[in-house]
């Protein structure tokens, strides 16, 4: 069975987006571009949220992502990527595709299927909702050295504890 695994950056009260959507403060040398390379290799297949989609569709497609992260822009506009949205009716970006419903089947049916990894990166309410539900393998949480005081958490409207072991 493959591993569904969650790829973020938190600050260090938690948060893995800004207040108004800020990123500016992810740390991204090479130490991330190396763990980066690394990742997407081990993967086969991107879940994002549509905000995540429509902030990554409209970089790693790019002339400067492509300049600057050659790398890491081949991996992420070749691999196959699933969007959940309910709003969005297409999608642009290169091997991507749209899930509207029944998201947990479709994850249980993608964890069934022989190949490597299953990415989500960003993705706050898939990744909330897939913890509910039981169905992600491994959280990398990298933990950027920043307090942010306000942002959207990395976990929201979980209804119980959830533990895990190291």
């Amino acid at each position: 069975m493959r591993k569904l695994i969650v790829s973020n950056m938190v600050s260090l009260d938690g948060y893995f987006e800004g207040a108004n959507g800020d990123l500016s403060w992810h740390v991204v040398d090479d130490e991330f571009h190396q763990y980066a390379e690394e990742m997407l290799n081990a993967a086969d297949v991107i879940l994002l949220g549509r905000k995540t989609y429509q902030m990554m569709a409209s970089y790693w497609p790019s002339e400067a992502a492509i300049a600057t992260d050659p790398i890491i822009a081949r991996k992420m506009n070749s691999l196959p990527k699933i969007v959940f949205s309910r709003s969005l009716d297409k999608v642009c970006w290169n091997n991507t595709g749209i899930v509207k419903d029944d998201i947990v089947t479709t994850i249980k049916k993608l964890k069934e299927q022989t190949g490597k990894d299953i990415l989500i990166l960003g993705s706050g309410s898939i990744v909330s909702a897939f913890t509910q539900q039981g169905l992600i393998n491994e959280y990398a949480i990298i933990i950027n050295p920043v307090i942010l005081g306000a942002g959207k958490p990395q976990f929201t409207g979980l209804e119980d504890k959830k533990s895990w072991t190291w």
